[in-house]
């Protein structure tokens, strides 16, 4: 059960309802992680706008939800990794591929680096160094795709935090998180 309340639209705070109705928009229903956010309005716009500018950046989808799903895994949040495996699999990955990026690894050597770097930044909570960064840039990314990278995994500890600390019950197909 939930930690704080699951907002249903026809009770959200006036400053989530316009937010709650383009979430569902583009989901065909809304999913409980933003339910819960819409507790606060001003957390609601921060990451809805979040999602929204990654999603016209320059990474491509598929390369966002693997660093998603890495990230996810190493928080253990059962309901981000769910959540971005299915979007991985709606852009058009494999679920191997999505499998694999849940471990940090990957076939192709970008993104198998832009994973390592992510994990990283997590795992040494930002304390990456000079030859990591190089290492991506050895890898084909411009500085761009890398300011990029650390924002898809600053948003992804944001959801993985609120999913985590709240409990919020999972509403997309479960993915089984790798054992610790």
């Amino acid at each position: 059960m939930s930690r704080v309340p699951l907002i249903d639209t026809s009770v959200a705070p006036a400053a989530s309802k316009g937010l709650l109705d383009q979430i569902h928009g583009a989901f065909g229903a809304t999913p409980n992680m933003f339910r819960a956010v819409a507790n606060s309005p001003a957390a609601l716009k921060s990451m809805w706008a979040s999602f929204g500018a990654l999603g016209g950046g320059v990474l491509p989808a598929q390369l966002g939800e693997k660093i998603a799903v890495a990230v996810a895994d190493s928080n253990r949040c059962e309901y981000c990794l769910a959540a971005h495996t299915a979007l991985g699999r709606k852009a058009g990955a494999s679920a191997a591929e999505m499998a694999a990026a849940q471990a940090g690894r990957a076939d192709d050597p970008q993104t198998a680096a832009a994973l390592d770097f992510a994990l990283k930044l997590v795992r040494q909570h930002g304390q990456v160094g000079d030859g990591d960064v190089a290492a991506l840039r050895a890898a084909g990314f411009n500085d761009e795709q890398i300011v990029e990278i650390v924002a898809h995994v600053a948003l992804n500890l944001f959801t993985n935090y609120v999913n985590v600390a709240f409990n919020v019950p999972v509403d997309f197909p479960r993915v089984q998180l790798r054992a610790a």
